[in-house]
């Protein structure tokens, strides 16, 4: 049994980019004591998690609609996410939100699926895992009407002003590749800022691998990049950061807990 040392809180496993070594993935995070929480983006891909966090041990699965793919959704959307939100293998309710950058989906589409999934993980007790990109104030607006909803702002890279208004509404920060790049001094900064019990750490895989490996396929392993960078910059030892990193993504998915030595 591997002694978990970090959780990649947010690595699409299912994502087509592993069809070729999914299984080898996977086991060089396990054997590196490295959990992976999967998230869904449509609802192929929230069963492709499903599936997969109760084929691994060390795998957990959020379940969600990406903006990206909240325009033609089937009339059942939202029961179907609701079954799986009842299943202990899903953390979350992820990956949800809203993206006006490429606006792939209506805004007004955008905030509705967004609307709905937020009130889903408040009736279920869930946390979400929320995308955001350039779509600030309604992102927050849209949490801020949802009481009691809590997650993770995934792979944030926003200002210190940004962080705070999330951390206000008791969400946490998920770093991610980014702030290993070198022209992120404005991202360490916030990382260096922000309360060290509300900072997670993620790969985003297969996107925007950490330094030493940018510009290639990221996978879950890496995380342990992303991670020493941030503890780094917290002033902390390895040990100490990673320990709590640990503790601080179970903090977020609550579901985790007592699993992290699996």
């Amino acid at each position: 049994m591997t002694e978990r040392i970090l959780w990649d809180t947010h690595g699409h496993l299912q994502d087509p980019a592993f069809d070729e070594d999914r299984e080898a993935a996977y086991q060089r995070a396990a054997d590196a004591g490295i959990g992976v929480v999967i998230p869904g983006y449509t609802l192929a891909s929230s069963a492709a998690a499903v599936a997969l966090a109760h084929r691994w041990d060390g795998a957990w699965a959020q379940v969600g609609v990406h903006p990206h793919e909240v325009a033609n959704l089937p009339t059942d959307w939202l029961r179907q996410l609701d079954a799986w939100a009842q299943d202990p293998r899903v953390v979350a309710i992820g990956e949800i939100g809203l993206d006006y950058y490429r606006y792939l989906a209506p805004a007004a589409a955008q905030r509705e699926a967004f609307a709905a999934q937020l009130a889903l993980a408040r009736a279920r007790a869930l946390p979400v895992a929320v995308h955001c990109r350039a779509a600030w104030e309604d992102t927050v607006a849209a949490i801020a009407a949802v009481p009691g909803v809590r997650g993770v702002l995934h792979c944030f890279t926003g200002d210190r002003d940004q962080a705070r208004a999330v951390l206000d509404l008791g969400f946490y920060l998920s770093f991610a590749g980014p702030v290993t790049f070198k022209a992120a001094d404005a991202l360490r900064d916030v990382v260096r800022w922000a309360p060290r019990d509300r900072v997670l750490v993620e790969t985003d895989a297969p996107y925007m691998a950490p330094v030493p490996h940018r510009g290639r396929r990221n996978e879950p392993r890496w995380v342990e990049d992303t991670a020493a960078r941030v503890v780094s910059e917290q002033g902390i030892s390895r040990e100490e950061g990673f320990s709590a990193l640990v503790a601080n993504s179970i903090g977020a998915f609550a579901r985790l807990a007592g699993h992290d030595a699996n």
